[in-house]
Parts: C-alpha cells; sequence; structure tokens
C-alpha cells in the first residue's frame, strides 16, 4: 500500500479528448493529489500567465508548441526564428491560439511545472510523502 502523498496545491491544463490529458489525471487521482482543471482551450491563459509558466518550466515558447496542428501551419511557425528577438512573438501566438500549447501542463503551488506527457512527468511534481 502507497503512503499518501502530502498535499500540494495543483492546476493541470487540459484538454479533455487528449488520451495524455486523461491519463495525466488518472494518476494524479490515484495518488490522491488535490489539483484544479483548466480546461485551456475554454479559458486560455493570457501572455502574461504563459511568461510565467515558461519560467516556471525553465523553457521558450518554441518547446511548448504543438506544431503539428493546423493553425501552426497557417502561421506558418515552422519557418519562425526561435531567438529570444522572436520569443514575443511566439508567446503572443500561444495566448491567441491556445491549442498550439503543449498538454497536459501540471503548476504546484511550491513553483513547479512540468509538461506531464509522461507518467514520471506526472510523479514528478508529487511530493514524496514524509517530506
Amino acid at each position: 500500500m502507497r503512503a499518501p502523498v502530502l498535499s500540494v496545491a495543483m492546476e493541470i491544463w487540459i484538454n479533455p479528448a487528449c488520451s495524455k490529458c486523461r491519463a495525466a489525471l488518472s494518476v494524479l487521482d490515484a495518488e490522491g493529489a488535490g489539483y484544479t482543471v483548466r480546461r485551456y482551450l475554454d479559458d486560455p491563459p493570457s501572455a502574461d500567465e504563459l511568461r510565467d509558466l515558461l519560467a516556471r518550466l525553465g523553457l521558450e515558447p518554441w518547446d511548448i508548441t504543438r506544431t503539428g496542428e493546423t493553425v501552426a501551419k497557417e502561421l506558418g511557425l515552422a519557418s519562425w526564428p526561435r531567438d529570444a528577438a522572436a520569443r514575443e512573438r511566439w508567446i503572443e501566438a500561444l495566448a491567441a491560439h491556445p491549442v498550439l500549447i503543449q498538454r497536459p501542463i501540471i503548476t504546484a503551488d511550491d513553483g513547479s511545472a512540468v509538461v506531464a506527457r509522461t507518467e514520471e512527468a506526472v510523479r514528478s511534481v508529487l511530493p514524496a510523502a514524509g517530506k
């Protein structure tokens, strides 16, 4: 029997149609984690929220962009520079077209965040019992 996970407030950004999102929710539920769900397609993050998220993730906007989406092709993202000068352009595109944001993403009140596409990534934001 697993020890209960200590309570950490988390938010998970999901698309309910996404199998990886459903799998991440299953891991959180199995571990008894406390979380809130943000359906980010219905409640898109602002550019400021994306900047904060990227800082927490230690990633750049192109690192969390779903470049295979139709809108990515329409915008020509494949040809956009991936440098500091273009960073805001990428952030604005993600804010305007949230379908471009990789999913699921979990943020925790301890400041951690992860693109939770694997069970290991989901578990990485869970606090160890007894800490």
